[in-house]
């Protein structure tokens, strides 16, 4: 629903919104004004530039802001812990603790996981959580046609006979070999635990995991129970007063939350400086910077430390399948010009280092990229091309705010050392479709890795055919280390391994990780305890009002 359908002021509209949205409790606005004061001081209104298009994450197709909401309406097993960098909180990978379980017991040989379900859990219909469901939950996991089953393949997770039911409330998970990422892989959104005896009620033959059913309607436990939900246009969740499963067993703050899609984001940006909502993520720097002027807001810039952007090479088109063809281009680039200009330094950097050997294991870490335009000359000479070529450097309309001011330094720096560039901006599908069949030169994209472990990130970005091997690079040395790090229980051995592995991205430079941009979280001064999580959206257990 977007305001511009309102008949009145987008303030008014908002406030019609809350009244109505959630019966009685919010009806209260305009009848009692203690009641109004409370029920605003315990609502939370979030406003959002996509759109919640699924309440089962592991729909495809779903969309960032349905896994965000997914946090809030079902429990996994586990979840990571947070810690705070820098004053900002962040979620804490190294630390995974239980959510729906209150135990995990590993075996001594990384081959095994208990769940011990916490006692006296319950669904939102208030029935029993039992180990049949968590059994039913995992098999779903891995066997229905849905994003689940690729992600927590990643941890070794991959068929029924590796998930037991020891006995009331105890569920064994097994390994065929330790797997660095099996546990990791049990606290993201992909991994939610279901109510099994309400999901297969409104399961059919043709649809034995109740897929269709639920992704219009829930079967969680979490603590949140969506009240409304409109597809692409707003959510309503009330608080799970039953909830047991938070850090300390605490419920969240808030006793409701509005999810509400706005498009336009100036809208969104007006909405928080007026008061007339509490939290957006996704402003665009302008507004953000326009915001923070005038102090109305409170700002919380989180550099996004499992995400990057990067300029990549094709390496399976000429000159690109040459590497010093790339380390060339790589030492004509004007890095610092670019991260002003396109991101105004709202981020952390990852270009620049001055190491010829990676001090550590690290990834995504600086990398030795610096502008040098007499050392580009030499590598295009030493490469074949003294009097350069002409290529072309290509981007997404959809991120043209960034990709358009590098895009002219990048032509410009590039133009100095003879490398002609025409630059090319496609719409977003088009694009898409011309890097997954490899059909441009070189290009800007950007990832987010949900297990930001070393190996993982290297793994998936620069290892295999896939999507998500921008460049398709293809080093055998790099795919053997990949494989063998997954697997290593050794802290130093997995560390050395991890470090040969970022000399050779490094030293062949299939893509160029130029920096990590800040997540801006932009909210009321008075909410507290946001958190970065590695799926880039709002917990909306962690947040409360001061």
């Amino acid at each position: 629903m977007s305001f511009d359908r309102f008949a009145f002021t987008r303030r008014q509209g908002l406030k019609a919104v809350l009244a109505s949205a959630a019966g009685g409790a919010l009806g209260a606005f305009g009848r009692v004004a203690d009641a109004q004061a409370q029920t605003r001081a315990e609502t939370l209104r979030h406003v959002l530039a996509g759109t919640v298009n699924t309440l089962d994450p592991t729909t495809p197709g779903a969309t960032r802001e349905s896994f965000g909401l997914s946090t809030a309406v079902y429990d996994r097993l586990a979840s990571y812990g947070r810690k705070q960098v820098n004053g900002s909180w962040v979620f804490d990978f190294d630390n995974i603790r239980g959510e729906l379980a209150e135990k995990i017991d590993r075996s001594a040989d990384g081959r095994t996981f208990t769940f011990h379900l916490r006692k006296g859990a319950t669904w939102h219909d208030g029935s029993p959580v039992t180990a049949e469901d968590v059994k039913w939950s995992l098999d779903r996991a891995v066997s229905a046609k849905s994003l689940a089953a690729g992600q927590i393949a990643t941890g070794s997770l991959v068929k029924p006979e590796q998930f037991k039911v020891l006995g009331e409330g105890v569920v064994e998970v097994s390994l065929d070999r330790p797997d660095r990422l099996a546990l990791a892989n049990l606290a993201v959104p992909l991994s939610p635990m279901f109510n099994s005896t309400l999901a297969r009620r409104n399961a059919t033959a043709e649809d034995p995991w109740a897929q269709t059913w639920l992704k219009e309607n829930t079967a969680g436990g979490g603590a949140y129970m969506v009240e409304q939900y409109k597809s692409g246009q707003q959510t309503i969740l009330k608080r799970n007063e039953a909830w047991k499963n938070g850090a300390g067993g605490a419920l969240p703050y808030f006793r409701r939350v509005i999810a509400q899609t706005v498009p336009e984001a100036a809208t969104r940006a007006n909405l928080l400086e007026r008061g007339d909502a509490d939290i957006a993520i996704d402003l665009q720097s302008s507004d953000i910077s326009a915001l923070e002027a005038r102090g109305k807001i409170k700002l919380v810039a989180t550099p996004q430390i499992n995400g990057f952007t990067a300029i990549v090479f094709n390496t399976r088109m000429a000159p690109f399948d040459n590497p010093k063809v790339r380390a060339a281009l790589a030492a004509a680039l004007p890095y610092e010009a670019m991260f002003e200009a396109a991101l105004f330094r709202r981020g952390r950097p990852l270009f620049g280092a001055t190491w010829t050997e990676a001090p550590n294991g690290a990834f995504p870490q600086p990398l030795p990229f610096r502008t040098d335009p007499a050392k580009a000359k030499a590598l295009l000479a030493e490469a074949g091309f003294p009097n350069g070529f002409k290529t072309t450097f290509s981007f997404s309309a959809g991120v043209a705010a960034v990709a358009e001011p590098m895009a002219t330094l990048i032509r410009e720096a590039l133009g100095a050392i003879g490398v002609d560039v025409s630059i090319q901006k496609l719409p977003p599908a088009q694009m898409a479709s011309m890097e997954v069949e490899r059909r441009v030169h070189f290009f800007i994209s950007a990832g987010t890795a949900w297990l930001p472990a070393p190996d993982y990130f290297l793994r998936n970005y620069f290892t295999g055919d896939h999507r998500w091997n921008f460049s398709g690079f293809s080093d055998p040395k790099l795919d053997t280390l990949a494989q063998a790090a997954r697997f290593e229980a050794d802290a130093a051995t997995y560390e050395a391994t991890c470090r040969q592995m970022v000399d050779i991205v490094a030293r062949d430079v299939p893509m160029i990780m130029v920096w990590q941009p800040n997540q801006d979280a932009v909210m009321a001064p008075a909410i507290d305890g946001y958190t970065y999580w590695f799926h880039g959206q709002v917990d909306y257990r962690d947040l409360r009002r001061a």
